[in-house]
Protein backbone atom coordinates (compact mmCIF):
# COMPACT_ATOMS: atom_id res chain seq x y z
CA UNK A 1 0.00 0.00 0.00
CA UNK A 2 2.74 2.35 0.85
CA UNK A 3 4.29 1.76 -2.55
CA UNK A 4 1.06 2.68 -4.31
CA UNK A 5 0.97 5.88 -1.89
CA UNK A 6 4.40 7.05 -3.00
CA UNK A 7 3.92 6.13 -6.71
CA UNK A 8 0.88 8.38 -6.56
CA UNK A 9 2.27 11.22 -4.84
CA UNK A 10 5.63 10.71 -7.25
CA UNK A 11 3.36 11.02 -10.36
CA UNK A 12 1.16 14.16 -8.56
CA UNK A 13 4.20 16.27 -8.45
CA UNK A 14 5.86 15.45 -11.58
CA UNK A 15 2.37 16.89 -12.94
CA UNK A 16 2.75 19.47 -11.16
CA UNK A 17 5.62 20.60 -11.75
CA UNK A 18 4.97 19.72 -15.66
CA UNK A 19 1.57 22.26 -15.56
CA UNK A 20 4.22 25.08 -14.17
CA UNK A 21 6.90 24.32 -17.10
CA UNK A 22 7.19 27.49 -19.59
CA UNK A 23 5.40 30.06 -17.29
CA UNK A 24 6.46 33.11 -15.60
CA UNK A 25 6.33 33.74 -12.58
CA UNK A 26 5.79 37.80 -11.36
CA UNK A 27 9.34 37.36 -10.03
CA UNK A 28 11.04 36.82 -13.16
CA UNK A 29 9.05 39.05 -15.39
CA UNK A 30 9.37 41.56 -13.14
CA UNK A 31 13.64 40.33 -13.08
CA UNK A 32 12.88 40.41 -17.24
CA UNK A 33 11.78 44.17 -17.07
CA UNK A 34 14.54 45.06 -14.77
CA UNK A 35 17.35 44.09 -17.18
CA UNK A 36 15.72 46.08 -19.79
CA UNK A 37 16.03 49.75 -20.09
CA UNK A 38 13.83 52.22 -22.54
CA UNK A 39 15.30 55.54 -23.28
CA UNK A 40 12.90 57.59 -25.60
CA UNK A 41 14.89 60.74 -27.85
CA UNK A 42 13.37 63.59 -30.01
CA UNK A 43 14.69 65.43 -32.75
CA UNK A 44 14.43 68.42 -34.78
CA UNK A 45 16.06 69.89 -38.14
CA UNK A 46 14.36 72.73 -39.65
CA UNK A 47 10.58 71.56 -40.47
CA UNK A 48 11.47 67.60 -39.96
CA UNK A 49 10.93 65.86 -36.76
CA UNK A 50 12.14 62.45 -35.61
CA UNK A 51 11.35 60.13 -32.33
CA UNK A 52 13.26 57.46 -31.18
CA UNK A 53 12.41 54.86 -28.60
CA UNK A 54 15.57 52.95 -27.51
CA UNK A 55 15.50 49.52 -25.68
CA UNK A 56 18.15 47.85 -24.81
CA UNK A 57 18.33 44.40 -23.30
CA UNK A 58 20.90 42.45 -20.61
CA UNK A 59 22.26 41.14 -23.54
CA UNK A 60 23.14 44.26 -25.11
CA UNK A 61 20.69 43.57 -28.15
CA UNK A 62 18.89 47.05 -28.96
CA UNK A 63 15.01 47.39 -30.69
CA UNK A 64 13.05 50.23 -30.70
CA UNK A 65 11.16 52.76 -32.75
CA UNK A 66 11.93 55.42 -34.94
CA UNK A 67 9.36 57.56 -36.51
CA UNK A 68 10.85 60.69 -39.17
CA UNK A 69 8.35 63.52 -40.15
CA UNK A 70 9.74 65.51 -42.77
CA UNK A 71 7.72 69.04 -42.77
CA UNK A 72 7.72 69.84 -46.07
CA UNK A 73 5.65 68.16 -49.21
CA UNK A 74 7.96 66.44 -51.91
CA UNK A 75 7.74 68.20 -55.35
CA UNK A 76 4.92 66.29 -57.21
CA UNK A 77 3.51 64.99 -53.92
CA UNK A 78 0.39 64.98 -52.27
CA UNK A 79 1.69 63.98 -48.74
CA UNK A 80 4.10 64.51 -46.06
CA UNK A 81 6.91 61.93 -46.15
CA UNK A 82 6.48 59.68 -43.18
CA UNK A 83 8.73 57.23 -42.28
CA UNK A 84 7.44 54.81 -39.47
CA UNK A 85 9.65 51.38 -38.45
CA UNK A 86 11.50 49.71 -35.89
CA UNK A 87 15.51 49.79 -35.03
CA UNK A 88 17.61 46.60 -34.51
CA UNK A 89 20.73 46.44 -33.35
CA UNK A 90 23.58 46.85 -30.82
CA UNK A 91 26.22 49.15 -29.85
CA UNK A 92 29.94 48.97 -30.25
CA UNK A 93 31.95 51.22 -28.23
CA UNK A 94 30.04 54.56 -28.45
CA UNK A 95 28.33 53.84 -31.49
CA UNK A 96 24.61 52.05 -31.91
CA UNK A 97 24.54 50.60 -35.37
CA UNK A 98 21.14 48.96 -36.45
CA UNK A 99 19.07 47.80 -39.13
CA UNK A 100 15.78 50.35 -39.93
CA UNK A 101 13.02 49.01 -41.45
CA UNK A 102 10.49 51.06 -42.26
CA UNK A 103 7.25 52.05 -44.15
CA UNK A 104 7.56 55.44 -45.94
CA UNK A 105 4.12 57.32 -46.61
CA UNK A 106 0.93 56.20 -46.91
CA UNK A 107 0.06 56.11 -49.99
CA UNK A 108 3.92 53.24 -50.59
CA UNK A 109 3.34 50.42 -48.36
CA UNK A 110 6.77 49.23 -49.61
CA UNK A 111 9.12 48.34 -46.61
CA UNK A 112 13.11 49.21 -46.70
CA UNK A 113 15.67 48.84 -44.56
CA UNK A 114 18.46 50.72 -44.30
CA UNK A 115 21.37 50.49 -41.72
CA UNK A 116 21.92 53.77 -39.42
CA UNK A 117 24.27 54.58 -36.75
CA UNK A 118 23.97 57.13 -33.84
CA UNK A 119 27.37 58.36 -31.81
CA UNK A 120 26.30 58.79 -28.04
CA UNK A 121 27.39 62.08 -27.23
CA UNK A 122 27.06 62.44 -23.52
CA UNK A 123 23.29 62.33 -23.56
CA UNK A 124 22.22 62.76 -26.91
CA UNK A 125 22.79 60.60 -29.76
CA UNK A 126 23.91 61.88 -33.26
CA UNK A 127 22.91 59.93 -36.81
CA UNK A 128 25.40 59.79 -38.86
CA UNK A 129 25.94 60.14 -42.63
CA UNK A 130 27.95 57.55 -44.45
CA UNK A 131 28.08 55.60 -47.83
CA UNK A 132 25.75 53.15 -48.07
CA UNK A 133 26.46 49.93 -50.07
CA UNK A 134 24.05 46.75 -51.41
CA UNK A 135 24.87 43.24 -51.93
CA UNK A 136 22.33 40.43 -52.66
CA UNK A 137 19.67 42.49 -51.34
CA UNK A 138 21.64 43.83 -48.04
CA UNK A 139 22.33 47.52 -47.55
CA UNK A 140 25.64 48.68 -45.46
CA UNK A 141 28.09 51.22 -44.26
CA UNK A 142 30.60 50.61 -47.20
CA UNK A 143 33.97 49.39 -45.05
CA UNK A 144 36.68 51.43 -45.30
CA UNK A 145 34.72 54.74 -45.57
CA UNK A 146 33.88 56.86 -42.18
CA UNK A 147 30.49 57.58 -41.10
CA UNK A 148 30.35 61.64 -41.09
CA UNK A 149 28.63 62.48 -37.42
CA UNK A 150 29.26 66.07 -38.08
CA UNK A 151 27.06 66.27 -40.82
CA UNK A 152 24.41 64.96 -39.41
CA UNK A 153 20.69 66.64 -39.85
CA UNK A 154 19.61 64.86 -36.77
CA UNK A 155 20.68 65.47 -32.96
CA UNK A 156 18.21 63.06 -30.74
CA UNK A 157 17.97 64.15 -27.04
CA UNK A 158 16.59 62.71 -24.76
CA UNK A 159 12.68 63.03 -23.30
CA UNK A 160 10.46 61.35 -21.09
CA UNK A 161 8.82 58.11 -22.70
CA UNK A 162 5.08 58.36 -23.29
CA UNK A 163 3.32 55.42 -21.95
Amino acid sequence: MNKILYALIFCASLFILGCNQGKNTGAENSADSLSNSTECYTAVFQTDTASLKVITAADGKVTGDLTISFGELKPNSVEKMVNVGQIAGSFKGDTLFVDYSYKSGTINKSTFKNPLAFLKKGENLVLGVGDIETYMGRSYFAPGKPIDFGASRFTFVPVQCEE
